[in-house]
């Protein structure tokens, strides 16, 4: 039409025809603007239904691309290594293999990926801006085009509801945003002036903000930590592909270590779980073996060293419970699940070291000292199950440099050149030691009460029994045998735990002396009380615990005792001439508690007791027990009133 223009209709303009020719050309140009305008529109639709395949393609060969540097990087390491150290030939094969397997694999997939001018026809695109700049109207067609595209971007960008319910969700909106910025990536180096790096920067910053406020909402959803990790991938991959087309992706890596957040949560959640079970299906007995295989196999799930066992004939026994090689082997099975979201995050063996490290003190710190304490709260956990507890939260305790050690072998930083962060299980397990001794001496006292509840004195008899109740001897014994078991704690629990027993007990027989439901106790009752007693320091002077000094636990009953010998022997004058001095032989006798034993004594006078025979026998001796309970009445106001 140029042609015509320009040479050979001034030759016959003179024609009529001409100028009728002449007349039709803008139309015709219009004509063509409007064609060629549709097979943009056309070519438009088509690359917006197909950015996704565009996308999926340039995904996979970025995949490759990093599955073959990968493999090279191996090979170059082990031959550096072979001329430094002279490494062996075995690992050098392996890699050698490896990077034949890529190249081969590089080899199958060269056909089947095409690149983004095989599978998007872009003529339309070139034709109608040739048309268009050809006609003077260039500007129009840029603005159309960037017009469009930015309309298709907002379409591409918005993610489906459910897209975090599954990692195809994820995997169709990366491959379309993908899609569209390799064909926008495309159409700037081919083109002149229609998409400029300014437009594609100002495009990509508005998709990255779009990007990051989807995923950071969408994954907030997520709690299988599978698809937390697949996601990661994705993304990874996802920046890779767009980095490799030049566009910046730091944003996207620094979403990702939001994501690892919520990826560690996913796995805290997972393995409190795991934990839980472990706990349930735990008998809380030493592991017995029979044979040196079995101890083979315990030794390689636990790190576990103690020569005298080693010394010992089969059968024998390893002092923890089934539990503890199980935690261990979760402990580092969360370790290794934590590892594989910090690789290819492009960060340093120095950084990766110190998340591990990070993510597994919460997981001690939080996680599993939660269901220890939740563990050592339930009402079927008894005490000999608590006492195992404690035991193994000891080994467990010991175990964690074995954890820190494995950590540092796994992302290869040297202890010596590095600050590490140290893992808290001794703070922990020492929690959950406090928490589980706390609960034996509390189980303890609800077991004494137990047997307290089974007394059943008659407080009006005239004699004693002789022997010591029942109940008490029934108390004793299983003081004796609970306390055979607590030899096996560590430390001075078991001490404490007697030393609390035989408080508790103490206390409790003091309260049913004082009892305010109980009115009347004759000086019988009071000696077969003696009797019960007695019984108690003997278990305290025999040692049921080994480690307490001279009659440390004897003192224990030292209220009580102080307080049935002023009543046996009947010592008012003794008890009130020293009252107040540190040497008095009463020291320990409250005049109040003296005051309410008496008062209950006293109240049996009409049943033909021992005040009765007093009265009978010599009517002073009525006086002086009238005369002792003024004296403690007065002694008792004198307290009152001091305080």
């Amino acid at each position: 039409m140029e042609q015509l223009e320009n040479v050979y209709f001034p030759r016959v303009s003179q024609y009529r025809f001409c100028q009728l020719m002449i007349e039709n050309l803008p139309k015709l140009r219009e004509d063509i603007k409007e064609i060629s305008m549709s097979d943009l529109k056309d070519f438009l639709e088509s690359i917006r239904k197909h950015s996704d395949k565009i996308g999926e393609t340039a995904m996979k060969q970025a995949q490759q691309q990093k599955t073959f540097s990968v493999a090279l990087q191996k090979q170059n390491r082990v031959q550096f290594g072979k001329n430094m150290y002279f490494n062996d030939r075995i690992p050098e094969e392996r890699n050698e293999v490896e990077l034949k397997r890529a190249f081969e694999e590089e080899d199958e997939n060269e056909e089947e990926v095409l690149t983004v001018q095989d599978l998007v026809d872009f003529s339309p695109v070139y034709r109608c801006l040739h048309i268009y700049s050809v006609l003077g109207d260039e500007e129009t067609f840029e603005n159309y085009y960037r017009k469009q595209r930015k309309k298709q971007a907002r379409l591409v960008l918005q993610p489906q509801s459910n897209m975090h319910e599954t990692v195809d969700g994820y995997r169709r909106y990366f491959t379309q945003i993908v899609g569209f910025f390799v064909v926008e990536d495309h159409i700037l180096h081919v083109t002149q002036g229609l998409v400029t790096r300014a437009y594609t920067d100002e495009l990509w910053n508005m998709a990255l903000s779009k990007i990051i406020a989807v995923l950071r909402a969408h994954s907030s959803y997520c709690t299988d930590p599978d698809l937390v990790l697949e996601l990661k991938n994705l993304i990874v991959l996802f920046a890779d592909t767009l980095q490799g087309y030049g566009f910046p992706v730091n944003r996207l890596f620094d979403l990702l270590f939001e994501i690892r957040d919520q990826y560690n949560e996913t796995l805290l959640k997972k393995w409190a779980g795991v934990f839980r079970d472990i706990f349930e299906e735990d008998n809380y007995s030493p592991i017995p073996i029979v044979n040196e295989e079995e101890y083979k196999v315990v030794i390689s799930k636990f790190p576990f060293q103690d020569p005298d066992l080693e010394k010992q004939s089969f059968p024998k026994k390893f002092p923890m419970s089934q539990s503890v090689p199980h935690i261990y082997i979760q402990v580092k099975e969360f370790i290794y699940a934590s590892l594989k979201f910090s690789e290819s995050l492009h960060r340093s063996s120095t950084e990766i070291d110190d998340m591990l490290r990070k993510s597994t003190n919460l997981l001690l710190t939080r996680t599993l000292s939660s269901c220890l304490l939740n563990l050592i709260r339930k009402p079927h956990i008894g005490l000999t199950e608590l006492v195992q507890i404690i035991i193994n939260t000891t080994h467990l305790e010991q175990a964690c440099r074995y954890l820190e050690d494995f950590i540092t072998n796994i992302t290869n930083i040297s202890q010596e050149t590095v600050h590490t962060t140290r893992l808290y299980g001794l703070s922990t397990f020492k929690d959950a030691r406090h928490a589980a001794e706390g609960e034996i001496y509390t189980k303890l006292n609800q077991k004494i009460d137990e047997f307290v509840q089974l007394a059943d004195y008659d407080w009006t008899m005239s004699e004693p029994d002789g022997r010591a109740s029942g109940y008490l001897m029934d108390l004793i014994n299983f003081l004796r045998s609970i306390f055979q078991v607590f030899t096996h704690l560590p430390g001075k629990v078991a001490q404490t735990a007697c030393m609390s027993a035989c408080q508790h007990l103490s206390t409790s027989l003091m309260q049913m002396l004082l009892d305010s439901e109980l009115k009347q106790i004759s000086m019988g009752a009071v000696q077969q009380f003696n009797l019960d007693v007695i019984q108690c320091e003997l278990f305290a002077s025999s040692e049921p615990v080994p480690g307490f000094q001279g009659d440390t636990l004897q003192l224990a009953f030292i209220d009580l005792r102080q307080l049935l010998d002023l009543f046996m022997v009947w010592d008012w004058s003794t008890y009130l001439a020293d009252y107040g001095q540190p040497a008095s032989k009463y020291l320990r006798v409250n005049p109040n508690t003296a005051l309410t034993l008496l008062e209950k004594m006293k109240d049996t006078s009409k049943k033909n007791n021992i005040f009765a025979q007093f009265r009978k026998n010599d009517r002073d001796k009525q006086k002086l027990i009238e005369t002792v309970v003024k004296q403690l009445r007065s002694l008792v106001n004198g307290m009152s009133q001091h305080t």
